[in-house]
């Protein structure tokens, strides 16, 4: 994956930058296992996203409420990629392995993609509003 954790894709809230962080790993994660074509590292490393991706929603959703940020299309967005990840993931693994280079090469640039702009165009626009508040803000 193209995307490494970097100090200008902090959003101002040290949970959620700790979250973006391991999201890229476990995206890597996937990215390899895909790339190998090893369909028992992808099941778990599916585990290991998808475990990430919820809390990490559940966390963010918390954040923006306590802070007055207005965040529906957020949800409605979180809801729309837990579903393609399911999609992509049932679809992976009913090939066992066995996957075409083109669909390899689809999915990879599907979740770099989504994390790029998960981060850059949908949560720096919590940016502004989590400077204001602690680094270590957490929602009670």
């Amino acid at each position: 994956m193209g995307l490494i954790w970097a100090e200008h894709l902090s959003v101002g809230n040290e949970m959620i930058d700790a979250e973006h962080k391991n999201l890229i790993v476990a995206i890597s994660s996937v990215e390899h296992a895909i790339g190998t074509r090893d369909q028992v590292a992808l099941s778990n490393s599916f585990d290991l996203l998808d475990t990430y991706m919820h809390i990490h929603f559940r966390n963010e959703e918390k954040i923006a409420a306590a802070a007055n940020i207005p965040f529906a299309k957020n949800k409605l967005e979180h809801r729309h990629l837990l579903k393609e990840m399911r999609y992509m993931r049932e679809e992976l693994e009913t090939m066992n392995g066995i996957w075409p280079d083109d669909l390899v090469k689809k999915y990879s640039r599907f979740l770099s993609g989504w994390m790029t702009d998960h981060i850059i165009k949908e949560d720096m626009q919590l940016k502004p509003v989590l400077q204001t508040l602690p680094y270590n803000f957490k929602p009670d």
